[in-house]
């Protein structure tokens, strides 16, 4: 027999599969450093709380089950913190946003990329 908890944790840990393979399709198959930064902070996100909130509830009132909802907080700020960091770090290298008319081809955006910057603000 099945109890409550056990079903709990696997719906838990089959959500935190699914964001966790949403993630990985948006940041491989999305077309810039924008868009890969957001599915990767959303969805990478959800994934691992869901996966930790099934080994919290797996754990029970334990000391480790304290620890993994420790480390959920942990990455509920860290994620979406680090992909603004990278998206604004892309903002100020000048690298623009993929737009539906843009009809560059990806050799075109790749050498416009690599453009040599001084570092410094821009006015």
């Amino acid at each position: 027999m099945v109890d409550a908890q056990s079903v709990a944790i696997l719906v838990l840990v089959g959500l935190g599969l699914f964001f966790t393979f949403v993630s990985t399709a948006g940041v491989l198959r999305l077309p810039d450093i924008y868009s890969r930064a957001h599915t990767a902070s959303q969805a990478d996100t959800l994934g691992a709380g869901f996966t930790l909130a099934a080994v919290a509830l797996a754990l029970g009132l334990e000391t480790g089950s304290y620890k993994t909802v420790l480390l959920l907080f942990f990455i509920f700020i860290t994620n979406p913190t680090a992909a603004h960091a990278i998206a604004r770090a892309a903002e100020e290298e000048g690298i623009e946003p993929w737009t539906t008319d843009d009809d560059r081809t990806d050799e075109e955006l790749y050498r416009d990329s690599n453009v040599e910057t001084d570092g410094g603000d821009r006015e």
